[in-house]
């Protein structure tokens, strides 16, 4: 049952990929448990977890449960945290839903604060044709028709050019969490 808090995701990135930063789900579960949240649910192994944050929380969770995972996992891993509010008006804003875009070629990167415009205006629209992206908040929409594996709108480059840090999912993975996360299921 969520508090007035209401339930938030944690989006953890580069867990459980490619044999690194192995990360087992249910000591994450625990970690989130000990920093007081409520209602913990992990979702697929790659990071993803539904919680009821703690009434102090605030913005200082994703801090506390990264330096939580680096003291006994020994390595960084950023952590971006949306409100279950937040992940819905993030689906209710994907331009190429509207455009009717394949949604398997959609993904979302979150990016851990907001860039400034100056710095959106840096990004290079052409850098990976035919892949499309839009900026909007915290979050970067991707359509890359030819698979995320093949564009060139990495992690890396989004993190260079805005300043920041992203985590990407793909765009059934974030309905699933909006789901997970929503007392109405999860309805844009």
């Amino acid at each position: 049952m969520a508090s007035e808090h209401g339930r938030s995701v944690a989006l953890l990135r580069g867990v459980n990929v490619g044999g690194r930063n192995l990360l087992p789900m249910r000591d994450l579960a625990a970690i989130f448990e000990k920093a007081g949240c409520t209602g913990v649910e992990t979702y697929i192994q790659s990071g993803n977890v539904v919680f009821t944050p703690p009434a102090r929380a605030g913005k200082l969770l994703g801090a506390t449960v990264s330096e939580a995972i680096r003291k006994r996992f020994g390595f960084e891993v950023p952590v971006v945290v949306r409100t279950a509010a937040a992940l819905a008006a993030v689906a209710r804003g994907n331009p190429f839903l509207a455009a009717g875009g394949e949604t398997d070629s959609l993904h979302v990167l979150f990016l851990a604060t907001a860039p400034p415009a100056a710095r959106i205006a840096g990004l290079d629209p052409k850098r990976s044709p035919p892949d499309e992206f839009a900026v909007r908040g915290g979050e970067i929409y991707l359509r890359c028709p030819n698979g995320i594996g093949n564009s060139k709108l990495t992690n890396g480059w989004f993190d260079g050019k805005l300043a920041t840090v992203s985590t990407g999912r793909n765009w059934r993975t974030v309905l699933k969490l909006l789901a997970l996360s929503s007392v109405d299921g999860g309805q844009p």
